[in-house]
């Protein structure tokens, strides 16, 4: 059989492991907050190699960034004080929304020509200040093509109301050192929206890329660079580490905005992002700056695809 799924418990969190035996694939994903926690590829000497930042690690980190791959959704980054008004109802949350708390329920897994892990919240299990509209998402991870894709669907459920929302995925691809680490972006235009603090102070920076490694010193990426992809006509990235000779490839053909960022440590993280954090001057969560509409009764699907390479 090509794809095996298993279920394993491993240090207090079930997780969900999905390996294609053809083009040695695996990915492994949490219930708690469906966070891929490891992406791996088989040498051909069996040995697994991890390509996410502490990958298959899910004990709490002793210090620094804990995670891997952060689901991210029904906001984004931050919400200034950790609250806002959305339609006169109050949302309350921390850092990158609610969803990295959730504990799934086990995915409904489907093998043949491809595999995939399906995983789905539903507005019953959303608090009001969460998110207070009846929106069901569902996150698909699918191997493919000898690649990952990750989809976000969701489904507006309110027969009236148009629903608003911002999501993305934040993984942290692993490197022998910061040092030999680069993130590869394609040729195009691109507005840096500035976040001081974490929130947008309303400042932008427009600069063209001719294409090849990023134009941004390391040192200045705990700070994020919150990127809007302007003219870019293939939304093609990599991520390389060029001591190993490992890369990722990563198709972000459908994310209106990409966040780079590390803490320092030996990763870098490149995330698809449909949605930027709150400005200092707080606006209605509505009106934030790259909301993603949702009318009644419709559907919004969104995808990117990750294609970890060894040398």
């Amino acid at each position: 059989m090509r794809f095996q799924y298993q279920e394993l418990e491993r240090d207090g969190q079930t997780l969900d492991v999905l390996t294609d035996g053809a083009s040695g694939l695996r990915i492994a994903v949490s219930r708690r907050g469906a966070e891929l926690v490891s992406l791996a590829r088989r040498e051909a000497n069996g040995e697994w190699i991890g390509f996410l930042h502490r990958d298959s690690e899910v004990c709490p980190a002793l210090s620094g960034w804990g995670n891997h791959a952060t689901v991210m959704g029904y906001y984004i980054h931050r919400l200034k004080n950790g609250r806002t008004s959305y339609r006169g109802q109050e949302i309350r949350g921390g850092t990158h929304s609610f969803l990295r708390h959730k504990e799934f329920a086990p995915p409904r897994f489907a093998g043949d020509d491809s595999a995939s892990l399906t995983y789905r919240i539903t507005p019953e299990q959303l608090a009001r200040d969460e998110y207070p509209l009846r929106v069901a998402l569902t996150l698909r991870y699918a191997i493919a093509d000898d690649a990952l894709t990750v989809s976000f669907q969701f489904v507006n459920e309110e027969p009236e109301l148009t629903a608003h929302v911002s999501f993305g995925l934040h993984p942290g691809f692993t490197a022998a050192s910061l040092e030999s680490a680069d993130v590869l972006m394609p040729e195009g235009d691109y507005i840096r929206h500035l976040a001081p603090g974490d929130l947008l102070s309303g400042d932008t920076e427009t600069f063209h890329h001719a294409g090849g490694p990023m134009p941004f010193k390391k040192s200045d990426l705990p700070g994020s660079f919150l990127l809007e992809l302007k003219n870019v006509a293939e939304a093609k990235f990599a991520f390389v580490d060029n001591s190993s000779g490992r890369r990722v490839n990563l198709g972000f053909s459908e994310a209106p905005y990409i966040t780079i960022w590390s803490s320092g440590e030996p990763f870098i993280c490149v995330e698809p992002c449909w949605g930027l954090p709150d400005h200092h001057n707080q606006r209605p969560f509505e009106q934030k700056l790259g909301i993603q509409p949702i009318k009644p009764g419709t559907t919004l699907t969104r995808s990117c695809t990750i294609s970890p390479i060894l040398p």
